[in-house]
């Protein structure tokens, strides 16, 4: 027997976790190609750098879940299992090689936004990349500011 909540409680947390993988994965995908990469060099470069946190949080989460499994409440054992299975293939199977191969296939379209879209949507610039082109070259950063200090 299934508990008839379980499915919408699974789906929320499921949804929820997944969305954690989904941007520490393809925020760092985004700079890599927002800095010049090609796009498919920069699906590479920001699962390079990402795979290993996601994985490591995806094990956590499997783990905790399946601690459940040691309880003696069925709709417990239910919940745990559930999850675990859950993380186990969103984390792994959709988050890290569904997406990014959709992005790798999508080439600069995966990048693309309307012009509608961009006006309304702020523009939030995390990595400092219109500041760079504003000031000039990215040549001048910081080791460039340190001579003038020293200097």
């Amino acid at each position: 027997p299934m508990m008839s909540l379980m499915r919408k409680f699974m789906v929320g947390v499921v949804f929820g976790l997944g969305m954690d993988y989904e941007v520490l994965l393809v925020t760092r995908m985004r700079e890599a190609y927002v800095h010049g990469e090609r796009p498919g060099q920069a699906v590479v470069t920001g699962f390079r750098y990402s795979a290993r946190v996601v994985v490591a949080a995806a094990v956590i989460m499997i783990a905790v879940f399946a601690g459940f499994l040691g309880a003696s409440d069925q709709m417990v054992k239910m919940i745990g299992f559930g999850l675990a299975i859950a993380v186990l293939f969103d984390a792994f199977v959709v988050r890290m090689a569904i997406v990014p191969a959709v992005l790798a296939l999508l080439g600069h379209k995966a990048w693309w936004l309307p012009k509608w879209l961009d006006r309304l949507l702020p523009n939030v610039d995390v990595e400092g990349e219109s500041l760079r082109k504003h000031l000039g070259d990215s040549s001048e950063g910081p080791d460039k500011d340190r001579e003038l200090v020293n200097a």
